[in-house]
C-alpha cells in the first residue's frame, strides 16, 4: 500500500493526489472530484505515509491501520459511519486498533480516519492484496508426456 503522494490539506475537504512541490507549498489533483489546487505555505500538509496513530507502548503507522481495517471490512467500506455516535465509533476503533491509546486518540481523529479509508477503498487506492496461486497447483497441472 503506497500513500506517499496521498495528501490530507487543512482547510480543504478530501485527500489529494500530490502532482508537484513548488517553493510553498504542493500542486495537487483532488482524490474526490480530480480538480487541481495550488497549496500555500500556511496551510498545513499531512502526507499520509508519515501519520501515525497512538497505541499502548507504540505508534503505529496509518497505513498499516488501513491494512487492519481492510481485512476486517474484507476490502468493502467501513460498517460504521464518520458521523455515528462517539462510543460506536471508539467500538469500531477498538474492534480494529484493540491497543489504540483512547485519550490520545480523539473521536474526531476515528471520524477522519474513516473517512479517509471510505474514499480510499471506493477509489480503488487501496484494496485488499490479491491471493496469489500455489506453485503446488501449477506443477500438478502439467501435461503429462506420452
Amino acid at each position: 500500500m503506497d500513500l506517499t503522494k496521498i495528501i490530507a490539506v487543512s482547510g480543504r475537504l478530501g485527500l489529494f493526489q500530490m502532482n508537484a512541490q513548488t517553493r510553498g507549498g504542493v500542486v495537487a489533483t483532488s482524490i474526490l472530484d480530480g480538480k487541481r489546487i495550488v497549496t500555500s505555505a500556511a496551510q498545513q500538509i499531512s502526507v499520509l505515509s508519515e501519520i501515525r496513530i497512538y497505541c499502548i507502548g507504540k505508534e503505529v503507522p496509518l497505513t498499516e491501520v488501513f491494512e487492519k481495517m481492510l481485512a476486517y471490512e474484507k476490502g468493502g467500506p467501513a460498517q460504521v459511519k464518520p458521523k455515528a455516535p462517539v462510543t460506536d465509533l471508539e467500538a469500531y476503533f477498538f474492534e480494529v486498533l484493540e491497543d489504540y491509546d483512547e485519550e490520545r486518540v480523539y473521536p474526531s481523529d476515528i471520524k477522519k480516519i474513516i473517512q479517509w479509508y471510505n474514499l480510499l477503498v471506493d477509489q480503488k487506492i487501496i484494496a485488499l492484496p490479491k491471493p496469489k496461486p500455489d506453485k503446488k497447483e501449477k506443477s500438478d497441472t502439467k501435461p503429462k508426456k506420452k
